[in-house]
């Protein structure tokens, strides 16, 4: 299984699981479950949620689906930027423990930049990784300059989670090398796109007839996560809404694409020619 390593040494599957909306249904909530834990007995890792998702629902709910695996989970939360001053930070660490009902996160993000100065939240989260609450932190939604502050601040950022995929590119001008240079892993979220547009391009139907995985004929969906984790230092995130989707995610780690498909991906989805503003959905 493709991995990627933090600057800590720790080591995870490139694959992860995202869980944006998950929690939101009732009605969904057991397959919600039962995908999360498809995924820990396939052999991903990494679970990423946050406290603005669902307004905590999304925190309870993988509580609940990993309450008796936890030392097998790499769990990743995020503090919104209202909640980023020095005591915010660590009020909102405490609740989001609770809802997950775990003693420690093993990765706590700041979602995206908001007016608390950077250096009052690293001090929040370095004194919670003092604390044994926390064993790493990063940031989400940072570009270069928000990166380089960071870096001037403390030489701890692990992770920088960002919007990555075949139609959102922009990052591939600047930003992507530079936390390559830097040792901070990307963490590409929406790989799949947004609303199964991208899915539905001929280019990718084009290739996923190439290719081939244990779970039969591949599938745009494998394309394009294939292509986000192509990159060394770069893991994908894609919702795991449910088991079979789960399982076909999986599946895309089996992908290696070939010289000749990444020019037809670059050729339906250009990369950038220039430096655009970081996107963010």
């Amino acid at each position: 299984m493709k991995t990627v390593t933090l600057r800590n040494g720790t080591t995870v599957p490139a694959l992860g699981m995202g869980t944006w909306n998950v929690g939101d249904s009732a009605d969904r909530r057991a397959l919600e479950i039962e995908s999360l834990r498809t995924g820990l007995e396939a052999g991903l890792r990494v679970i990423d949620t946050a406290e603005m998702y669902g307004n905590g629902r999304s925190e309870k709910l993988v509580g609940e689906a990993i309450a008796d695996v936890r030392d097998d989970v790499y769990l990743v939360s995020k503090v919104l930027p209202s909640n980023a001053s020095y005591d915010g930070v660590r009020r909102a660490c405490r609740r989001t423990l609770d809802r997950l009902d775990t003693d420690w996160l093993d990765m706590y993000l700041l979602h995206w930049r908001g007016g608390t100065p950077l250096e009052e939240t690293i001090r929040a989260f370095e004194d919670l990784q003092t604390d044994g609450l926390i064993r790493g932190w990063g940031v989400s939604n940072f570009d270069v300059e928000d990166m380089e502050e960071i870096e001037a601040l403390s030489g701890s950022c692990q992770v920088n989670q960002v919007l990555y995929s075949l139609e959102h590119r922009g990052t591939e001008f600047d930003l992507l090398d530079h936390d390559l240079s830097t040792g901070t892993v990307t963490m590409a979220y929406s790989p799949l796109g947004q609303g199964g547009e991208l899915l539905q391009h001929p280019a990718l139907a084009e290739i996923a007839g190439r290719h081939e995985t244990s779970a039969g004929p591949a599938d745009p969906a494998q394309i394009a996560l294939a292509w986000v984790m192509r990159r060394e230092n770069v893991m994908a995130i894609p919702k795991a809404g449910s088991p079979k989707h789960l399982i076909s995610n999986v599946a895309s780690l089996e992908i290696s694409l070939t010289e000749e498909d990444l020019k037809v991906l670059d050729h339906a989805f250009p990369p950038p020619q220039r430096k655009v503003s970081l996107a963010m959905i």
